[in-house]
């Protein structure tokens, strides 16, 4: 291979390998993959979830399709959109996990935003199986139910966040109750904590969300 030769072949490689960092260089496109991680989507239920427009969200996951990054199938006049394997979210596992440990800056937003999360005392994936082994807590999935359909941990119970208080009075209240949801930084399992506590139950939530315990090798119902 003469110089020409080996410079065109190294600016077209490293060329492909850039479509991956432009597919994952906008927040959106990050959240969109953070939302597809827990099931299929149509482009309606995407552009809702992330406040955007219909348009807009079609633009984000094209830009994400044309990485090979998310696959779309029709069912009549609707395109639904899922991740196109396990290795996108590892991939965006590896980006967060990459950017905690380098910028001071993410954990500047959460001590912003969730205030007294170490409160809420999180239990992490190893530890949480071992008890529901042993059956000595109750397990909620408080993101929304077609999420929960989608895959859940075994044996916890869909109780959307917003439907909390009319659960409670099927709630044990002689065993704990950890809450878990999406990821690390979705709200919905703070909010379920801070809910239960306040009326007297024991109750932690997972540090990590149903994505993450499945990339694990965590077992998953659904």
């Amino acid at each position: 291979m003469d110089a020409m030769a080996h410079r065109e072949f190294k600016d077209r490689l490293f060329g492909q390998f850039a479509r991956i960092g432009k597919a994952l260089s906008s927040p959106r496109r990050l959240e969109i993959v953070d939302l597809l991680a827990q099931g299929e989507r149509t482009v309606e239920e995407i552009a809702k979830e992330t406040s955007m427009s219909v348009a807009s969200a079609s633009q984000h996951l094209q830009t994400l399709k044309a990485a090979r990054m998310v696959e779309a199938r029709r069912e009549g006049i609707y395109m639904h959109y899922r991740l196109a394997d396990e290795d996108v979210f590892r991939t965006w596992q590896a980006v967060r996990a990459f950017a905690e440990s380098r910028l001071s800056e993410v954990d500047g937003v959460v001590e912003t935003y969730l205030v007294d999360r170490d409160a809420l005392e999180a239990v992490d994936s190893s530890d949480l199986l071992e008890r529901l082994r042993d059956g000595s807590v109750v397990v909620l999935d408080v993101r929304p139910e077609e999420e929960y359909r989608a895959g859940h941990i075994p044996g916890a119970l869909s109780v959307p966040v917003d439907t909390l208080e009319a659960a409670l009075k099927t709630l044990p209240r002689d065993r704990e109750v950890v809450a878990y949801c999406r990821g690390p930084y979705c709200v919905f399992s703070d909010e379920a904590v801070a809910f239960l506590r306040a009326r007297g139950y024991r109750a932690r939530r997972l540090g990590q969300g149903l994505p993450d315990w499945q990339a694990a090798g965590m077992p998953v119902e659904g």
